[in-house]
């Protein structure tokens, strides 16, 4: 029999050591990379895979149907800043100070709103802090390489994505809607304009897909943050003539708004603009993930997709439709709340794989944790649960989920705390200390209030919520002295009059075929 003689077998063993220790291309040793997707004011019903009949959403579907999708996915506000704090940090807004959007009016400056409403809103940090140890400081620290792209809205200079652990930032800074819209040249000062008409999301996305060619053989996290679907609403005249098409072809309804205690509401998914932002920011995802299959990243890329709140269908473009869900984004039902909840695990979750449990953006900061095989810092008091038992088929113990916002929505949201405990749902209100009780499994649209139904109820998840309020230091709104009940009541009435007639006249001349919003299309297209 032929010997291999002992060095030379010696050092074959060696070398096979060796390479087997090399991963594979693309795939930097057993660290996951992570890419997280956000989006901007996108509402659950607004994904054709959440049952959207309009609106067409193939690449985001896609990372539902390879992943876990939670049906109850929810925002830890109604409005973006805190929400988009609560993932970085796994707190909530009462813990880490940010209860309402970065650059909303506080104190005696809500007199300026000209609202005439009975309350002041309390101040709110308007920075984060320099001491929470972020997402992306734990997975720089352990060795990733961090990236970010998009809105931030947490703080101004100084407190900006490259101050919180991420090493490179594009397009991140102060404001939460793209200054000078969605195709350039725009205003932002850490991400250039690039050739007249270039699109913001696919921008965002080109950058992304930079990064991750460049680090394909390094652990990283790629943050995905878009602008979309944020007003200002504006897209191409291709895109809003495809959707025009397709709602007239389903044809066009006579109204599109009801008045629902403070504001007109939309109940019908219909414009042809915000449809035509929502097929670009999923034309910039499927970009992303087009890039991770082509470099054979995808079975070791951890993949996340979800939205800081509800989708707008009352205030700012009123532009969308949550139903069946009531209200939207910066109201207290579950049209503000209640997200897209995706993520995609390789060697963990499976093609299909859905889960009803109740889950919060609190939630992702320990489960990419775990799932990167890291430790929460000891010194960041989170309030989220890991979820990595639900991904492997496994159970959590069941527990109540928090929201305190003492604000006033621009859409029509009013200062509120609530508890949640699985299908039951207490909305306490701070004007005047009422309260409302919704079963979300028999009324998800939050129609029957079943207060004096359920008296010992009641008063558990009253007590609950008082406790958990007074453990966070929460703060409240107080009553302002100058409040005339008179002026807030004329203000209600024209707005449920002459301006839900205006939303009306505004909404269907979108759909009018001569419709042109300007003479370039908000530069989307040379000017004639």
């Amino acid at each position: 029999m032929y010997r291999i003689p002992l060095l030379r077998y010696q050092l074959m063993l060696g070398c096979l050591c060796f390479f087997s220790l090399l991963p594979a291309r693309g795939q930097a040793a057993s660290k996951p990379n992570i890419v997280f997707i956000l989006a901007d004011d996108l509402g659950w019903r607004d994904l054709s895979n959440e049952g959207s009949t309009f609106y067409e959403s193939p690449h985001i579907d896609r990372i539902a149907h390879e992943g876990m999708k939670f049906t109850r996915g929810y925002a830890t506000c109604q409005v973006c800043s805190p929400s988009r704090a609560s993932i970085l940090t796994g707190k909530y807004p009462t813990k880490h100070g940010i209860t309402t959007w970065i650059g909303d009016r506080a104190g005696a400056a809500w007199h300026k709103t000209g609202r005439h409403d009975s309350h002041l809103p309390p101040e709110y940090d308007r920075n984060l802090r320099a001491a929470e140890i972020t997402l992306a400081e734990v997975l720089r620290d352990a060795g990733y390489q961090t990236f970010f792209a998009g809105k931030w809205h947490l703080g101004s200079q100084g407190s900006w994505p490259t101050d919180h652990g991420f090493a490179v930032n594009r397009g991140g800074w102060d404001v939460g809607s793209p200054r000078g819209g969605y195709f350039a040249p725009w205003q932002n000062p850490n991400l250039p304009s690039g050739p007249a008409g270039e699109s913001l999301p696919l921008r965002l996305g080109k950058e992304t897909v930079a990064f991750i060619e460049k680090h394909q053989d390094q652990p990283f996290l790629a943050y995905l943050s878009f602008y979309s679907v944020h007003g200002p609403i504006q897209t191409t005249p291709a895109l809003w003539k495809k959707y025009r098409d397709k709602a007239a072809q389903a044809g066009l309804p006579q109204e599109r708004f009801l008045f629902d205690r403070r504001l007109a509401v939309r109940q019908v998914q219909d414009c042809p603009i915000y449809a035509g932002m929502i097929e670009a920011m999923d034309e910039a995802v499927g970009m992303v993930l087009g890039k991770l299959d082509a470099l054979g990243l995808t079975d070791n890329t951890i993949v996340c997709f979800t939205s800081d709140n509800g989708g707008v269908s009352s205030g700012d473009a009123f532009c969308t439709s949550n139903l069946p869900l009531r209200g939207g984004k910066g109201r207290q039902w579950e049209g503000g709340i209640r997200e897209p909840f995706y993520i995609k695990v390789p060697g963990v979750t499976r093609p299909g794989m859905t889960s009803d449990v109740t889950v919060s953006g609190i939630d992702w900061y320990p489960t990419l944790l775990e799932l990167a095989g890291l430790a929460v810092p000891a010194a960041q008091d989170i309030d989220g649960v890991s979820l990595v038992p639900l991904l492997q088929g496994k159970a959590i113990s069941q527990r109540p989920l928090f929201w305190h916002y003492p604000h006033y929505g621009n859409q029509g949201g009013e200062p509120s705390s609530i508890i949640l405990e699985q299908d039951w749902k207490l909305i306490h209100y701070h004007e005047d200390d009422r309260y409302e009780l919704y079963d979300l499994g028999t009324d998800p649209g939050e129609q029957k209030n079943l207060l004096d139904r359920e008296p010992a109820r009641v008063a558990s998840m009253r007590a609950a919520l008082t406790a958990w309020l007074k453990t966070t230091q929460a703060r409240f709104p107080q009553p302002d002295p100058q409040f005339d009940a008179a002026q807030r009541r004329t203000r209600w009435k024209t707005l449920k009059t002459t301006g839900k007639n205006r939303l009306e006249k505004q909404h269907a001349a979108f759909l009018e075929p001569t419709f042109r919003p300007n003479r370039d299309w908000w530069g989307s297209t040379p000017v004639d």
